[in-house]
């Protein structure tokens, strides 16, 4: 089904958006900065924040290794934001996993450096 800005005016929204619009509205009234929200702002926020998704999703997946086991896992989207100039902005929500022990050498030779 196509995108059309004017089937939203008679609460259709739940057909075209997956996503729950009061939760959405929930995280833009989150910012000091908004004081009231559209409700066209708010179905193409969520309209948006879905094609991300799925852009996001279908990238990780091509070229990711979970394409041989028809899978999308983690480390597929976590590569993705780690290689991908257009993901980078994500590297802190979306990291690349390491073990607990790897991460405490990490920390200790941090504290290393810093000593000397």
């Amino acid at each position: 089904m196509a995108f059309r800005p004017g089937k939203y005016s008679s609460g259709g929204e739940s057909r075209l958006i997956s996503l729950p619009l009061s939760r959405i509205k929930l995280i833009m009234k989150s910012s000091p900065d908004v004081s009231s929200i559209n409700q066209d702002a708010l179905v193409l926020t969520a309209k948006a924040t879905e094609l991300f998704i799925e852009y996001l999703a279908t990238y990780s997946y091509k070229h990711g290794s979970g394409k041989e086991k028809k899978a999308l896992t983690y480390d597929d989207l976590s590569s993705t934001v780690d290689e991908s100039e257009t993901f980078q902005f994500l590297a802190d929500i979306v990291p690349k996993k390491i073990l607990a022990s790897e991460c405490l050498k990490m920390l200790q030779s941090e504290e290393d450096e810093e000593e000397e």
